[in-house]
């Protein structure tokens, strides 16, 4: 592959990682949600790819493939088989939709527009230091977990929270094979396991505070304790 070619792919699938985290905020379909997120994980493994082929190390390679089965595939099913478990029976349009977010769309958008300058601000030194196609892609990795921070500290749904949970795991590991090309297969699959767990305990958490409330919107749970 050429350096050029390479270059392009890398900016492509950068691009697409945090066009996927924007339009997260954008959306408030929570099945909609769910897709971008699956789709975010598509890039983030062609990202992890083609540093492995740009690199020859075949092994990155398989990890990448690890990451698009864990991330574009395994995930997205769990999140869309709980949201599948909490409206089973049940016909609330309400659960379907993030309808009341503590930050509107039009503010989140603008505020996703200044976390991603602050990311760039925050990385320009690093990426000065080695100015290669990888490291100039660092911001990237930093604006989305930025962004997936803020989505899961402004969502209500707690299954809103869970994919910005997600989205900011995924910044992490994107940062981690932009920064250092690439981290060990055991470190990786460490991580993933444990986010695969994570995800399963917060699914089945959230299928029963369903089921015992009602309801899965944080302001409701909060009026009940109050």
């Amino acid at each position: 592959m050429s350096e050029d070619l390479y270059t392009q792919l890398l900016d492509l699938s950068c691009g697409a990682f945090l066009l996927a985290a924007v339009v997260v905020l954008w959306r408030r379909e929570l099945v909609a949600v769910v897709r971008v997120f699956a789709l975010q994980g598509v890039a983030l493994a062609a990202i992890v790819v083609l540093l492995g082929i740009h690199e020859e190390r075949w092994d990155l390679v398989g990890i990448g493939i690890g990451v698009g089965i864990l991330r574009a595939g395994v995930l997205p099913y769990l999140v869309r088989r709980a949201l599948a478990a909490l409206l089973a029976g049940r016909a609330h349009s309400e659960e379907v939709r993030e309808t009341q977010p503590l930050v509107n769309v039009a503010a989140s958008l603008l505020t996703a527009a200044a976390l991603t300058l602050l990311a760039y601000a925050v990385s320009r030194p690093l990426v000065e230091l080695d100015p290669i196609p990888a490291t100039r892609a660092l911001p990237v990795g930093l604006a989305v977990v930025l962004i997936g921070f803020f989505v899961l500290v402004t969502r209500r749904r707690a299954l809103a929270q869970v994919v910005g949970f997600l989205l900011l795991d995924n910044g992490i590991t994107a940062t981690a094979f932009l920064a250092a090309s690439g981290v060990p297969l055991i470190v990786e699959l460490g991580v993933s396991f444990d986010v695969l767990l994570a995800v399963l305990v917060l699914q089945i958490l959230t299928t029963r505070v369903r089921e015992a409330f009602g309801t899965t919107d944080i302001d409701d749970l909060r009026e009940l304790h109050d």
